[in-house]
């Protein structure tokens, strides 16, 4: 755990990312007037993956899905 004063912390914003980064420090404590105000710590990494294609082979699609294309687009093209 590292404590920081406001000022340090806005001109060495970067370089306590890093050491949190790199986990040299697990805490950063940015204080003003010596009093603890704002904990810095590691955002937790997510495991969560893309959801593109999550639903891949969980189900089917009938052949004759497209059947009734021509008679939705004539519905459309009547409501005009």
């Amino acid at each position: 755990m590292k404590q920081v004063n406001v000022l340090e912390a806005k001109n060495e914003l970067s370089k306590l990312m890093k050491l949190l980064e790199t986990r040299e420090e697990d805490t950063i404590i940015i204080a003003r007037n010596g009093t603890p105000v704002v904990q810095m710590v590691l955002y937790p990494e997510s495991n969560k993956k893309s959801k593109i294609g999550t639903a891949k082979g969980k189900f089917t699609c009938p052949e004759d899905i497209n059947i009734y294309d021509d008679e939705i687009a004539d519905l459309f093209e009547k409501s005009l």
